[in-house]
């Protein structure tokens, strides 16, 4: 009756010990994830006992992998992906080339062939998807703008992963694997131009047809009323569209899954979606991390213990300095840099792909698999603490980058507000902090009513198109007095903090008190204990997102029982 229950016992096995290491990693003081690698590597093949099935418990991670990812695309909209496309697109590419390049030279000291070098620098150079979106999740980041950079930054590493996939067979023969017969320019233009016609016929029909279909048809489940068959919707939508881009279109399973989630969040039920799915990924998120641990030999750190030191010196310092060099090149805050090269700092399920293609393609060698799963491993863990070290570094460099006595620094055109702006718009304006949906909507009002505003945006591509529109703007981040300073907030009648991401809040009102002691300030807010908080801080009105939403019915339902009263 009970021959064949691998699929149990893996998951029983998988939750089971995840739980008691990861209560045991939190009662030390260590990110409970640390614990779930642990309780892989107990349960793997590597060491002695219980072993679960590999294989099995690989397949329940994807799941996990493409529900995280469902989650991320049900918050993250495409409007969000293209206003951080001029600092993802071109930082990513560069970051993955350097990487690369990282890893073919330590390579090359092992005595490694060219073509073990590349799979080897490729799968160091991908970051895990997973693991950001879990870091910034438990930080409250997610919606930060910080955090839509740091996950349009992977979802483009995702992108271009998919292309070195499904080139790397063509690529192979010359490179001194196998499939050589395919390996000549003829097939290697054609793969990727199948490659690409895949991806964008993918990503077409998923913008044309499926924001149109997929919310149309999950609006007609909930109007079965069966919380049942909503929640299965949401499963099948995340796990079958997955499925289905990768088979028909080459698309990864993580990748289909967040356009899955992207569409769908165009439904006036994606926040319910997001709830419903909820305890789903955690649960296949925590088999994600133990599957990681089960593929893990302890055995090679006491084998080759400086080649484990070369490859998470390249996770942790290399790439992510490269990252931290970039963003600054590219004029965004220190602030945003040190978010992006924490984000960086790790490497998880592409890499594992990535080695696994090179070594059926007879490229990388099993020490190089069993390197970038130690690598893996040890970067996951310790990637809670590089998004700790952000602050203090950011406290730290903010000093040390001042130019020195003498010196200055190339002045940034965005950080300065044009001299051509009229002066009667510089007195009794608004500072409006952040020009989201929310912030969008309030200058569009303002204007309307012959308010003056002055936008205040970290994010330079929303800077130069308000400009270029006659909006006077500055880039930056309010919390540095600088950018208040630029927006005249001495002389400005309101300051309306309009971000999501409500962490430094405290410094902007300090600056603006400081310099314009009468200003009114009007925070957003998302709950009632952060508002209350927010309002002890302050002294300002702090509004919340459901009592507005609550009001504004209210008073619609009062004036309508008054007007069938008359």
């Amino acid at each position: 009756m009970h021959e064949n229950i691998s699929l149990i016992t893996t998951i029983a096995a998988a939750l089971g010990f995840g739980l008691l290491f990861g209560m045991l990693a939190v009662r030390i003081r260590l990110p409970a994830l640390v614990g779930y690698l642990a309780a892989g590597v107990l349960i793997g093949p590597a060491t002695p006992g219980f072993v679960a099935d590999v294989a099995l418990a690989s397949q329940l991670a994807e799941i996990g992998v493409m529900l995280l990812m469902f989650g991320v695309g049900l918050h993250f909209s495409l409007d969000d992906l293209m206003e951080v496309k001029g600092i993802a697109l071109p930082g990513a590419v560069l970051q993955i080339v350097v990487a690369t390049l990282m890893g073919i030279a330590l390579s090359h000291l092992w005595g490694w062939s060219l073509g073990a070098g590349l799979v080897f620098g490729l799968a160091l150079s991908v970051a895990s998807t997973v693991v950001l979106l879990r870091a910034l999740e438990d930080r409250g980041q997610l919606d930060s703008f910080n955090g839509r950079i740091a996950v349009g930054w992977l979802v483009v590493e995702d992108l271009v992963t998919v292309l070195v996939l499904v080139l790397l067979p063509a690529l192979a023969g010359p490179l001194g694997g196998h499939n050589g017969d395919d390996a000549h320019g003829g097939s290697l233009w054609l793969a990727l131009g199948k490659t690409l016609l895949s991806v964008g016929a993918f990503v077409a029909l998923m913008l044309l047809v499926g924001r149109k279909l997929f919310p149309w048809f999950l609006w007609r489940v909930a109007k079965t009323g069966s919380r049942e068959l909503f929640t299965l919707a949401v499963v099948a939508a995340a796990v079958g569209i997955a499925y289905g881009s990768s088979h028909l279109f080459g698309v990864s399973f993580a990748l289909g899954a967040f356009f899955a989630g992207m569409v769908l969040r165009e439904s006036e039920l994606s926040h319910r979606a997001a709830e419903e799915t909820l305890p789903l990924r955690d649960a296949f998120s925590v088999l994600f991390f133990v599957s990681v641990g089960m593929l893990f030999d302890p055995r090679v750190l006491v084998d080759h213990p400086l080649e484990v030191l070369g490859v998470v010196a390249v996770i942790l310092f290399g790439k992510s300095l490269a990252a931290f060099i970039l963003v600054l090149v590219l004029r965004y805050p220190v602030g945003t840099a040190l978010t992006v090269s924490a984000s960086l700092a790790q490497i998880g399920e592409f890499s594992f792909i990535l080695a696994a293609l090179g070594m059926s393609l007879g490229l990388l060698p099993a020490l190089g698999q069993n390197l970038i799963l130690a690598g893996a491993i040890i970067s996951i863990a310790v990637n809670p603490l590089m998004f700790k070290l952000v602050a203090p570094l950011e406290a730290l460099l903010q000093a040390r980058l001042a130019p020195p006595r003498g010196l200055t620094r190339a002045p940034d055109p965005l950080a300065e507000l044009p001299t051509s702006v009229p002066h009667e718009q510089l007195s009794g304006q608004v500072v409006l902090v952040g020009f989201g949906r929310v912030g969008r909507y309030l200058a569009g009002e303002l204007a309307r009513q012959g308010v003056h505003v002055v936008v205040a945006e970290q994010n330079r591509e929303i800077v130069e198109d308000l400009r270029r529109r006659g909006q006077p703007a500055v880039a930056g981040n309010a919390a540095e007095p600088a950018v208040l300073i630029q927006a005249h907030i001495a002389r400005a009648s309101m300051l309306v903090i309009a971000t999501p991401d409500t962490f430094q809040v405290r410094a902007m009102v300090e600056t603006a008190r400081a310099l314009n002691p009468g200003i009114r300030v009007v925070v957003r807010s998302h709950n009632q204990e952060e508002a209350r908080l927010l309002r002890e801080d302050t002294g300002g009105a702090v509004f919340v997102g459901e009592d507005e939403l609550a009001h504004s019915m209210a008073r619609h339902v009062l004036a309508g029982m008054t007007a069938r009263a008359h």
